[in-house]
């Protein structure tokens, strides 16, 4: 085969790889990316419930600009209550960013060590999670432990309430999926136990200190750390297709409002909820923005640094195969399009 026949070949082999992966793609997929862009923000959202999304909120919060809040879809599709741009939300692994800005604090305070072990921090755990004398905070709030993930156990989003102790006992005794620091790997197990050290230094629960240090000082009465908390009729109901239920009343952790949330994100890039010295502590640790995903919730928070611009996106509808997951990061990019093309 001279080298003329050889490009030949790779060429089909180019074209029929792509065409056989085009039928592994849902055609959904493909229309919600290639069709026309919407002129506003609302238009995008009433599109992305066409889609099959039961109900969507998007906060878009721009420089020198007053916030827009959007809604599309049912708070309640069974009541047909309509989405509401003011509805708590289930924000999921958001929730993070709140914890390491807690973290940080506390490391500024001189109570906590980012290069102190696990079982320094835990020393009952010495035994159960593989490297504990090993691991640092950094590397748990970087997911470079290794630690297994417990939400990664068969069947955990069926029945996911339970206590610290039950969900650690979800993962002791497992191998370590890599050495300490040698990789990355997303794992809730991490902040399961970031968030019992923080437990143990305050003395009782870390997000009393979230409230004072964080939620307070920037004046946000909308974010609480469960649904116990709050009014189950401003929750923002939630449905996992395949499964025919409401799954608003199940208890994923915190619970904020958009404008909450995107107050949050803003304030956390540009500085302002930190104190001297904090923000390049944080800037070490983790990063800037966020998504989340539970049965029945997307969240995405996400800070544009090129146009200094705070987009908020709750999704209400989630699937097995993440095929929404994927559908709704499509429909971020549209809604920045629009926002930037406004500007």
């Amino acid at each position: 085969m001279n080298k003329k026949q050889t490009k030949l070949m790779i060429r089909i082999i180019l074209l029929v790889g792509t065409i056989t992966s085009m039928f592994f793609v849902p055609w959904l997929l493909v229309k919600a990316w290639i069709l026309p862009l919407p002129n506003t923000v609302q238009e995008q959202l009433d599109e992305a419930i066409g889609h099959g999304f039961d109900g969507m909120i998007v906060y878009v919060d721009q420089a020198d600009q007053q916030p827009q809040y959007y809604a599309s879809g049912w708070h309640n599709r069974e009541n047909k209550i309509p989405a509401k741009p003011n509805a708590m939300f289930k924000i999921a692994s958001i929730s993070k960013l709140y914890d390491a800005v807690a973290v940080t604090k506390l490391v500024s305070q001189g109570r906590l060590s980012l290069d102190k072990t696990l079982a320094e921090y835990l020393p009952d755990i010495i035994g159960d999670i593989e490297n504990a004398d090993k691991i640092t905070l950094r590397q748990m709030i970087q997911h470079r432990s290794g630690i297994p993930n417990f939400t990664d156990t068969p069947k955990f989003w069926e029945d996911p309430i339970k206590t610290y102790e039950e969900n650690l006992a979800l993962i002791q005794g497992k191998p370590a999926n890599f050495a300490p620091g040698k990789d990355y790997e997303y794992c809730n197990t991490n902040y399961l136990l970031i968030n019992k050290i923080m437990d143990d230094e305050l003395g009782f629960n870390n997000f009393q200190f979230i409230q004072k240090e964080i939620l307070n000082p920037l004046g946000l009465k909308n974010t609480f750390s469960s649904l116990n908390e709050v009014n189950i009729d401003n929750v923002m109901s939630g449905y996992h297709i395949g499964y025919p239920y409401d799954i608003k009343e199940n208890d994923y952790g915190m619970h904020a409002t958009a404008e909450d949330v995107g107050v949050f994100l803003r304030a956390l890039n540009n500085g302002s909820l930190f104190n001297e010295g904090e923000q390049d502590i944080y800037s070490s640790i983790y990063e800037y923005e966020h998504s989340g995903w539970v049965p029945g919730y997307q969240s995405f928070a996400k800070y544009y640094k090129n146009n200094d611009t705070v987009i908020i996106a709750f999704y209400s509808t989630t699937d097995p195969k993440l095929y929404n997951w994927n559908l709704s990061e499509i429909i971020n990019k549209r809604i920045y399009r629009i926002v930037k093309k406004q500007q």
